[in-house]
């Protein structure tokens, strides 16, 4: 009798369990909207792609900001309708990735501009774009513009991008001299991307140092040191190639050093512009001086093993504002 009781207290329990609080289980999860595709190209709202992450590349001279933020929503990015004042609204469409799809070629299809797909899509290096990826594509050309500092306008951001103020206004739906408040994105028609910036994200900055034959000895990254066995940290690559071959700079810039370290051995620094120095270790032959300037195409030295080394190579590093990126990742 007891064990019956104890059956039919425990079916209740449950029961009672799934009728007072049906939220329990029946709360609905959030999952996140996926556009739906038809032959490739919808159009979608913002919303669908809330989550992606956009990078300000606005600015004159590389990246200014490399602050992540949500992507701009539909209530996000100013605009209206245009065609009252006879420019076109703007509006977006989601195009998938395809096997051989390239930026250039999607730009050209799409007729709008690389720095507009670019832009829009946070693209920071068009060469690892994947089958599969997803791409916003505005109807118009142009990039977005994160408004730095209160008090700008669409005159003075106009200006900046040597574009039409009146289709700046038009499109984001603003007044010429309207205060605009730090933060608020734009969608700048017909802006175009910084050289260096277009330059950085295709990969054709610098030039390769080496132009004989060379394999690369080290990549960039974490390692083993050749020295100690420890692992530790690689700053550059090092490209081995027979001694004495000619080491080129890799960009135009003026040299700031050129001397001995019992690391670097016989080494070179070259100071360009926008931020970036190279370095350049372990010469047999130096064949600059301080304060030289000197063009992607001159010879600042020859290869050695001077230094810290194992044989004849090229330690090649790429600074930005001080800190060391993969080489590889800027030229082609």
């Amino acid at each position: 009798m007891k064990k019956l009781l104890i059956i039919t207290f425990a079916v209740t329990l449950i029961f009672s369990l799934f009728s007072c609080d049906t939220n329990l289980f029946s709360k609905e999860e959030y999952t996140e909207p996926k556009p739906v595709i038809n032959n490739d190209i919808s159009q979608i709202t913002f919303n669908n792609l809330r989550r992606t992450k956009i990078i300000d590349i606005s600015g004159v001279g590389g990246f200014e900001s490399t602050s992540e933020k949500t992507a701009i929503t539909d209530s996000e990015i100013i605009s209206g309708d245009s065609t009252k004042s006879g420019y076109p609204s703007l509006s977006y469409s989601v195009y998938r990735v395809k096997p051989g799809d390239m930026v250039g070629i999607l730009a050209e299809n799409f007729g709008i501009t690389q720095d507009t797909i670019i832009s829009v899509n946070n693209i920071r290096q068009t060469r690892t774009i994947q089958p599969g990826d997803y791409f916003r594509i505005p109807n118009i050309p142009g990039i977005i513009y994160t408004v730095r500092n209160d008090g700008e306008t669409m005159d003075s951001i106009a200006k900046n991008y040597k574009v039409d103020v009146a289709k700046c206004c038009a499109v984001n739906n603003l007044e010429v001299n309207k205060s605009l408040t730090a933060g608020t994105t734009l969608f700048v028609p017909d802006a175009e991307l910084d050289w260096v910036t277009r330059q950085e994200i295709n990969g054709d900055l610098f030039k390769r140092p080496i132009k004989a034959w060379y394999y690369i000895s080290s990549y960039f990254g974490w390692r083993n040191s050749p020295f100690t066995g420890q692992r530790s940290y690689h700053s550059g690559i090092d490209m081995a190639c027979s001694t004495g071959t000619n080491i080129y700079a890799a960009l135009a810039g003026t040299v700031t050093t050129a001397g001995w370290s019992d690391t670097y051995g016989n080494y070179v620094i070259v100071r360009h512009h926008s931020g970036y120095k190279t370095l350049y270790a372990h010469m047999s032959k130096i064949n600059v001086r301080v304060g030289q300037y000197v063009e992607a195409s001159s010879v600042l030295g020859l290869v050695g093993s001077t230094g810290l080394s194992t044989g004849p190579h090229l330690h090649f590093t790429v600074y930005k504002n001080g800190v060391a990126v993969n080489p590889q990742t800027l030229w082609n």
